[in-house]
């Protein structure tokens, strides 16, 4: 009896700890979160090939602001463009979320892979794009820039790897893609992986790619960054946003490695 009353507590032990593991909440995938933008904070964020931030970047009511007076597309000085970056950290294969909104007419984009040195950022990251796809061709002349990389159909209007959530003059977003009206706030994600690259927006996928395949390949070598040999070239560098002469509000900006 006292041999089996034992036995007894010992299979209880065992099964109560079994179910204890079995029911226990699964560890939360938040602790591999790295935070870049808490509404609270500016630190690691500067210009692209500077020591601090350019004017017009600032946190407004918890959210990463650029606040300007908007810029017609044929004023817009690329040169003097106030592209900032997270300089505290490059990475290589990660996962990165955000949260965005863009005013009428608004044009922005996420960058990765950044190297700084270079005369802009455009010319030598992919590009997430972020722009007012409604609204921005009908306030913005883009006839002279459209046929000066080619594109010669209906060139006063967005093409569509011009669109939002496409990988900018690479790969073009889906019609059916879920995109909030300006003002609203709109979340994206890019996953970047040695398989390859994913961009959702508003948890729906929109493009996917492999940077080491035929296909980008050709698109790279015979489209607008044919002439840009450092274009996409690097595979670790910094996460940045582009200041393309409209206001812009970030929020919610946190990384995963992977």
């Amino acid at each position: 009896m006292k041999h089996t009353y034992f036995t007894f507590l010992t299979i209880c032990c065992i099964v109560f700890s079994n179910c204890e593991r079995t029911n226990k909440p699964k560890t939360s995938k938040t602790a591999d979160w790295q935070i870049l933008f808490d509404g609270t904070s500016l630190d690691g964020w500067r210009g692209y090939n500077a020591e601090n931030l350019p004017p017009g970047w600032s946190i407004v009511d918890s959210t990463l602001t650029f606040t300007t007076a908007k810029v017609n597309e044929a004023d817009y000085d690329y040169k003097g463009s106030k592209d900032i970056i997270y300089g505290a950290e490059m990475f290589d294969y990660f996962e990165l979320y955000l949260e965005w909104k863009l005013p009428e007419g608004g044009n922005s984009g996420i960058f990765y892979h950044i190297q700084e040195g270079f005369p802009g950022i455009p010319e030598i990251a992919p590009e997430y794009q972020l722009i007012d796809d409604d609204n921005y061709a009908r306030l913005h002349d883009i006839t002279e820039y459209n046929l000066s990389v080619g594109n010669t159909k209906n060139p006063s209007e967005l093409q569509p790897m011009q669109k939002t959530a496409s990988d900018y003059a690479m790969y073009a977003a889906p019609d059916d893609k879920i995109l909030y009206p300006v003002g609203q706030w709109n979340s994206s994600r890019i996953v970047c992986t040695a398989q390859g690259v994913t961009y959702f927006l508003n948890g729906k996928e929109t493009v996917s790619f492999d940077p080491n395949s035929a296909d980008w390949k050709t698109r790279r070598s015979s489209g607008k960054w044919k002439d840009f040999p450092n274009y996409a070239r690097f595979k670790k560098g910094y996460i940045g946003f582009q200041d393309h002469g409209s206001g812009l509000a970030f929020r919610n900006i946190k990384i995963k490695k992977r």
